[in-house]
């Protein structure tokens, strides 16, 4: 079942548009339409502001804590059309902005540390950028991919690492297409077209394949529905819809395993998903706003 463990009192003054919790689960960044990202150390079910990140000058839509072998590494990305990365210290400081998108940047996910120091940024301007840091030198650069998303790009996530993989992306856009991109040479190449949803598709979520042969993608869409794409060693990537919902998806997470599927959006719950024997997936617990807890068994199930 789902259990709220605690509820956070972050001090935002305005909506909160995205919490992540860092690769230990000790700390959590959270941004919000006040322009302020903040980082929060937990302890004993309890938290304790850490910084309070004062940098962008729009609403911050999304944060990314990288490896911790990196350090103490924060993307956030706004609506001012800038990526910044925070970096930990005696205190927590920008040491990276990068400004290089002509409208809101609405997404940020850094890769498997197998691939260094990347970072993916998506954008309402179409295009998507991957910024790179040099770990000799410290300086960045950046590779983009104009036009990847006719209208905007609302979503990117990172391929699986390790084992000699190749570099890869999922994005979601505007044009109600989900992609998936890989690295050539010195350029990122369109490798996927995901067309089932007609709506834009508000996220992607990569899942983890721990070893797999099979790689696993997560879409969700306006359209009130949630699709997972399934390739086989490399082939055609083919959908099945998880479960058309009552109101808009926002939002789709996988646990590390790959084996069980978040999804949040406008109807105020978070359900989680898991597929059976059959193939065929199932909602094994859910949480609406307000509720602590609700068996697996009362839920509904595909």
């Amino acid at each position: 079942m789902v259990s709220v463990l605690n509820t956070v009192d972050t001090g935002h003054d305005d909506m909160i548009h995205d919490a992540q919790m860092d690769y230990y689960g000790l700390r959590l960044a959270t941004c919000s339409s006040d322009n302020s990202v903040k980082v929060f150390d937990l302890k004993n079910g309890t938290q304790t502001l850490a910084a309070d990140l004062k940098g962008h000058h729009g609403p911050v839509w999304q944060v990314s804590w990288a490896h911790p072998k990196y350090g103490g590494l924060l993307a956030s990305c706004s609506y001012d059309r800038k990526v910044i990365v925070w970096k930990e210290g005696t205190e927590w400081g920008k040491v990276y902005e990068y400004g290089n998108h002509d409208s809101s940047v609405n997404s940020v996910a850094w890769a498997p540390h197998e691939f260094g120091l990347l970072l993916a940024c998506g954008s309402s301007d179409g295009s998507i950028s991957v910024l790179s840091c040099n770990p000799d030198t410290g300086g960045w650069e950046a590779k983009k991919i104009p036009n990847a998303h006719t209208i905007g790009c609302n979503a990117v996530s990172w391929g699986p690492g390790g084992g000699g993989a190749e570099r890869r992306l999922a994005s979601g856009g505007c044009d109600n297409l989900a992609k998936v991109w890989r690295e050539e040479g010195d350029r990122w190449v369109e490798a996927a077209k995901l067309e089932l949803h007609s709506d834009w598709v508000r996220d992607v979520a990569w899942a983890p394949n721990v070893g797999l042969p099979r790689d696993t993608i997560a879409t969700c869409s306006q359209d009130r529905r949630v699709a997972v794409w399934t390739s086989e060693s490399g082939g055609e990537w083919t959908a099945s819809v998880l479960h058309a919902f009552d109101d808009v998806v926002w939002s789709v997470s996988w646990s590390l395993t790959g084996s069980i599927l978040a999804v949040s959006g406008g109807d105020n719950k978070v359900s989680l998903w898991k597929e059976n024997s059959e193939g065929q997936w199932a909602c094994i617990s859910e949480v609406s706003k307000g509720q602590g807890q609700m068996a697996g068994s009362e839920q509904r199930a595909l």
